[in-house]
């Protein structure tokens, strides 16, 4: 059954000393209650990006508000006159592997991309005992965004987004935190998070299922898109055992480590899935790649400052799932 929340709008005369103009006005209910529970209908207001808490501990949410207030204050301002990075690297799912990839992911773009400072991890606890960070959420993720277009100077720096999680057909990436957390950030209102806040140098991967639908919502010419699958295709690796996904191993773990051209590392990493894929028996996942006509102007900069050396991948590679 679907639960609906009716409201009249009250609208109160006010009176004091401030004048009409200054006033803030409450918002009015102008729709029903989105559903955020299956119904006759499916699922209500998807577009707009839901999130749904339930039933968690005052004091747990007390110490993640300090933790990412204290992130977000971190955040260091743009360099006047250089092409600056902000990496922000988010697990929108409690499974650990999510967090286990976020945090590495997070280290290794803060390097190629000389984001020292200026990047931000939102993943709760990897199973291993690693250090507290703020958690991947809706709410998270979304406040990010507006701290990180808030210090960077969006005419000239970038945003290097990387998010992993599930994903859904015709939905987008889930969030989903143990039984507390639940919600959707459809291509849709990711778009309208970047167009609305201004960020339009930005370099976005996206490891989930289905996250090809991203693609056509928010290339640009000056937006370089990576996706672990197509639109209709599943990608793989996403146990909660594995320390990646296949897509985060193959191109971040392995691809982005060396000094070579974004668009080198995405061919690579390509091939590498669609091997693992084959001797695996997998259907394909179809990784989609695109590039923007003006995505050199800010991506050149940046690679120029790239670290001629390779690190080493960690971790145990995501094939291990394959394994007899």
């Amino acid at each position: 059954m679907r639960f609906w929340l009716r409201a009249s709008a009250v609208v109160l005369a006010l009176s004091g000393a401030f004048p009409a103009s200054a006033q803030q006005q409450p918002p009015e209910h102008r729709t029903e209650w989105p559903g955020l529970v299956s119904g006759d209908d499916g699922i209500d207001g998807l577009e707009g990006g839901p999130e749904l808490q339930r039933g968690r501990d005052p004091r747990a949410m007390l110490a993640d508000q300090r933790r990412l207030a204290g992130a977000l204050a971190a955040l260091q301002p743009e360099r006047k006159g250089v092409v600056d990075a902000y990496v922000l690297s988010v697990a929108l799912d409690s499974d650990p592997v999510f967090a286990r990839e976020a945090r590495e992911s997070g280290r290794v773009l803060a390097r190629r991309y000389d984001a020292e400072g200026r990047t931000l991890v939102l993943a709760g606890p990897d199973g291993r005992g690693a250090p507290a960070l703020p958690a991947g959420s809706v709410t998270s993720l979304t406040l990010a965004l507006a701290r990180i277009a808030e210090v960077m100077d969006r005419n000239q720096d970038v945003l290097v987004l990387y998010v992993t999680s599930h994903g859904a057909p015709d939905i987008g990436l889930a969030y989903h935190d143990g039984d507390q957390g639940f919600g959707v950030v459809p291509p849709a209102r990711l778009a309208a998070l970047l167009d609305g806040l201004g960020i339009r140098n930005r370099l976005l991967l996206l490891s989930a299922c289905y996250s090809g639908a991203f693609v056509k919502r928010l290339m640009s010419d000056t937006t370089a898109i990576l996706t672990a699958a197509s639109a209709t295709r599943s990608s793989f690796g996403c146990r909660a055992e594995n320390d990646w996904t296949f897509f985060g191993d193959a191109l971040v773990n392995h691809a982005l480590r060396k000094a070579q051209p974004l668009a080198d590392a995405a061919a690579e990493a390509r091939k590498t899935i669609i091997g693992w894929e084959r001797a695996g028996r997998l259907d394909p996942s179809m990784p989609q790649v695109t590039i923007g006509d003006a995505v050199a102007t800010w991506l050149a900069p940046l690679e120029r400052r790239m670290p001629q050396t390779a690190t080493a991948p960690v971790g145990a590679p995501a094939t291990d799932a394959l394994k007899p």
